[in-house]
């Protein structure tokens, strides 16, 4: 069996994200490509739409531990950027989900160094959805 160069591994957002997430922000993402010759937003390979990146923060304490950040990009493809809904706590970032979720694997090697010592590459994941909505409600902490 052949495996594809990237495999798309549907998966809820309750498993993602179990504890619930805040958007931080949405913006477009740039095709470096294309840069400087007037449309330079990146494209969906598979639908032509523009692509947008979602900026969370995943609410899980177990987020950001040894280092990492609990700031996570989920990418959505629409022909319009996504309007994150209002906040239901004025002064604190609106509770989101997403729908149409999948992960898709990657290798990070941006650690890796050219000087022969270790590389310190790990295997990332990309995150992609169809569209963002409010949340249902905030998850209680465990």
């Amino acid at each position: 069996m052949a495996v594809p160069n990237t495999i798309k591994v549907p998966v809820p957002f309750d498993y993602a994200f179990p504890h619930g997430a805040l958007c931080l922000g949405v913006e477009a993402v740039t095709d470096f490509d294309k840069r400087g010759q007037g449309d330079d937003q990146a494209r969906d390979k598979d639908t032509g739409e523009r692509l947008w990146v979602v900026k969370v923060l995943d609410l899980d304490p177990e987020a950001g531990k040894f280092g990492g950040s609990k700031e996570v990009k989920v990418k959505i493809a629409a022909p319009v950027q996504p309007v994150p809904p209002a906040s239901k706590i004025p002064g604190y970032p609106p509770a989101v989900e997403f729908t149409d979720l999948t992960l898709t694997p990657y290798v990070d090697s941006q650690r890796c160094k050219g000087n022969g010592t270790k590389c310190r590459a790990r295997q990332a994941w990309s995150i992609r959805a169809g569209a963002m909505t409010e949340a249902a409600a905030i998850k209680q902490a465990a």
